[in-house]
């Protein structure tokens, strides 16, 4: 099989545009219900800015103790 994306003419993406704001399936979305979908999607918002911190804060951790490890022989 092609590539899908290859059958989307300027005038597909329209109607299926069109169609979409007919349909309106963000109204149907209910979300999480239980407890532990709820703790999954807590963490969608976690991203960018605070995730990119803690992973320079965690190369710089293990680079540290590289270099005592290093030191210690």
């Amino acid at each position: 099989m092609g590539n899908p994306a290859a059958g989307w003419t300027p005038e597909r993406r329209k109607r299926q545009s069109e169609a979409i704001k007919r349909w309106k399936p963000w109204n149907q979305s209910t979300g999480p219900k239980s407890p532990e979908g709820k703790a999954v999607v807590s963490g969608n918002a976690w991203t960018g800015g605070e995730w990119l911190k803690l992973r320079q804060a965690i190369k710089a951790l293990n680079q540290a103790m590289r270099e005592q490890r290093g030191w210690l022989g």
